[in-house]
Parts: C-alpha cells; structure tokens; sequence
C-alpha cells in the first residue's frame, strides 16, 4: 500500500498584499498548502497555532517590532527544524544574517525559483 503523505505547509510572510497574493496562488498550484500572514508579529501567532508548519517564506523589509531577518532568527531558536528562504528587493545579505541553513533569494524572484528551493530545503520530491 502506499504510504499518503499530506502537502508541505509554508508561510508566507509578506506586508506586500499583491506579492502575497501572487506566491501564495502559486505555491498553492504546486500542491503547497500555503498559510500566510502580513508581518512578522502575525507569523509568530501562525507558527504558534500550527505545529505542521515546515518552511517559512520571508520578506526582510516588513514593517512591525521585527524583520524578516528578526523573524528568520526567532524561528531558528523557537522551531528549529522549520526551514527558511528569505527574499528582499532592497536589502543586502552579509554572512550570518540568516541562519546557517537558511536561503536567500532576491526581489524580483520567479515562483520557480521558491518552488524548486522549498523541494530542496524540505527534501520533497
């Protein structure tokens, strides 16, 4: 018999609602199953409500009491085996921004681009 895996749950993180609307539409039509929330500060609640959450998809630049990289750091110490792709159009990565094992990925990105990056982090087929 086969063994049923359920989809991979993301969050997005995005203060941009078109932008958010646009990757969540297309994580959901890879087979993702997408929550999402607007800053960081709703993140952590999601996080906190959500224990199947495996891959957390960021804008650094966000307004709220933390960034992206603030949110990147809180999820490495809270929940240390979700994994982490950060994007941004105006901020520059320096080594140990993000966690070890997390991605960054810059503004303008393609949907491709984050799809192939969550199979990648999450192990997924």
């Amino acid at each position: 018999m086969p063994l049923i895996t359920s989809p991979i749950r993301v969050l997005v993180v995005e203060d941009e609602t078109l932008i958010r609307a646009d990757i969540v539409k297309s994580l959901q039509i890879a087979g993702f199953d997408v929550l999402e929330s607007a800053n960081a500060d709703e993140a952590i609640q999601m996080l906190e409500r959500n224990s199947d959450i495996r891959l957390v998809f960021t804008d650094i630049d966000m307004p709220g009491s933390m960034s992206g990289l603030k949110l990147a750091a809180a999820v490495r110490d809270r929940w240390p085996p979700i994994k982490i792709i950060a994007t941004s159009g105006h901020f520059k990565i320096h080594d140990g921004d993000l966690p070890k094992d997390a991605r960054f990925l810059p503004k303008p990105y393609q949907p491709e681009q984050i799809i192939s990056a969550i199979h990648e982090l999450t192990g997924a087929a």
